[in-house]
């Protein structure tokens, strides 16, 4: 008997869960995982773009190489490449032979342009951490604190209960007072239901979010028109006129008017346009999808801290509208539910409860830590004599007997 009182108290003592060394605040998650995975392809490869970039200007030395009169010295070749750079002007004759010229200035601009999007693309993360994360930083960790410490009150109630039984009260009256006080919710946990309900009224956190993902839609967006409409123009334009008789070579008579020149990188400029466009456009739908699930509730963690007693969320259906804070809030616990110490353990209780063939006796945490810890609880059967004489017609039987103790001779 004291062997097997001594097992359950060792079990509940192990079931509690330890006080969380050091603070939280450094390990908790503020931002999803494919946010994170967006926000690392969006900024990331423009400069990684862009540093190839760089790179192919700096190994190969100048940028555009043209075909200078034979009577000019090397210095005069690169003066000319020097001119040629700087305007970057096509010249050509349109059908009537009137000259025109057309600026080639996208080409020029476009390892800087890279960086600006990059910058660009890093603005909704920067609104979401300045404007949004700190709240959401409070929030986990008050609701995790809270969780936790339910489900300690929970199993120091079992203990509780278990000191009861061991001091020699009635199991009947033990059982009936347990029943009542599921009965009038006296095991509700009000600060943390009332401020989870709170949350649904809310739309801070979620407006924000929101606001984040329409940016970067946005920014997509003006992207993939910026390469549609400015880079297709000159996809092909590798070779271009340019004329030459500007500066110290106006007035040279013996010199053509212009010159055929080549642009050296433009492969690069091509792979390049292709590579940001064709990634900005798949990671447009991905983002919709993902502002999508806003519109549904993700209920496994609720659906798992029912098995605490009076934490019904859920079964009150106290879940109205899912685009308010809360939905926003059990998204980021769920992505910090490393964090979470109880819902493992309230996750296993859960499978347990579930492969038991008598699972509809077991309703909260409760009830699975009595039958573990050696008090075995049977719910209130009916039994029926033929007769209808027996003196416990129409009555309940209540049961509460040690479990681990085994059976005298």
């Amino acid at each position: 008997m004291s062997i097997a009182h001594t097992a359950g108290e060792y079990m509940l003592s192990d079931a509690l869960l330890p006080d969380p060394n050091g603070s939280r605040a450094k390990g908790l998650r503020l931002e999803l995982s494919c946010d994170r995975i967006v926000k690392f392809v969006t900024v990331g490869l423009p400069l990684l773009l862009v540093s190839l970039s760089f790179a192919r200007e700096f190994s190969s030395g100048s940028q555009i190489s043209c075909f200078s009169p034979a009577n000019f010295t090397g210095k005069q070749s690169a003066y000319v490449d020097a001119v040629c750079w700087d305007s970057l002007l096509h010249h050509d004759y349109d059908t009537m032979g009137d000259s025109q010229s057309r600026s080639l200035w996208v080409l020029k601009v476009f390892p800087y342009s890279l960086l600006v999007i990059a910058v660009a693309m890093y603005l909704p993360s920067l609104l979401w951490r300045y404007a949004a994360a700190s709240s959401l930083n409070c929030d986990l960790l008050f609701i995790i604190d809270e969780l936790d410490k339910s489900y300690n009150r929970s199993i120091r109630l079992v203990q509780h209960m278990v000191k009861l039984q061991q001091s020699g009260t009635d199991p009947e009256e033990l059982w009936e007072e347990y029943d009542k006080a599921r009965r009038e919710r006296y095991f509700e946990f009000p600060l943390l239901e009332r401020y989870l309900t709170c949350k649904q009224r809310s739309y801070y956190l979620v407006g924000v979010y929101v606001l984040r993902n329409l940016l970067l839609l946005f920014l997509l967006a003006a992207t993939c028109f910026y390469l549609a409409y400015f880079h297709v123009g000159v996809f092909f334009q590798d070779e271009f006129s340019c004329t030459i008789k500007v500066g110290l070579l106006r007035d040279e008579l013996h010199i053509p008017g212009s010159v055929p020149c080549k642009l050296v990188f433009f492969t690069v400029f091509q792979v390049t346009s292709i590579c940001i466009g064709c990634v900005y456009v798949l990671l447009g739908p991905v983002v919709i999808y993902h502002l999508l699930q806003l519109c549904q509730w993700d209920k496994r963690l609720l659906s798992i801290y029912e098995m605490l007693p009076a934490f019904d969320l859920l079964s009150r259906k106290m879940l109205t509208c899912p685009l308010n804070d809360l939905n926003i809030i059990l998204l980021f616990l769920r992505a910090n539910i490393s964090e979470v110490k109880s819902f493992s353990r309230l996750s296993v209780l859960c499978t347990l409860r579930d492969v038991r063939a008598d699972k509809e006796d077991i309703d909260t945490v409760v009830d699975f830590m009595t039958l573990l810890a050696g008090l075995e609880m049977l719910k209130p059967k009916h039994n029926l004599c033929a007769n209808g004489n027996s003196p416990h017609h129409n009555s309940e039987i209540i049961e509460m007997k040690p479990a681990l103790e085994s059976k005298e001779d």
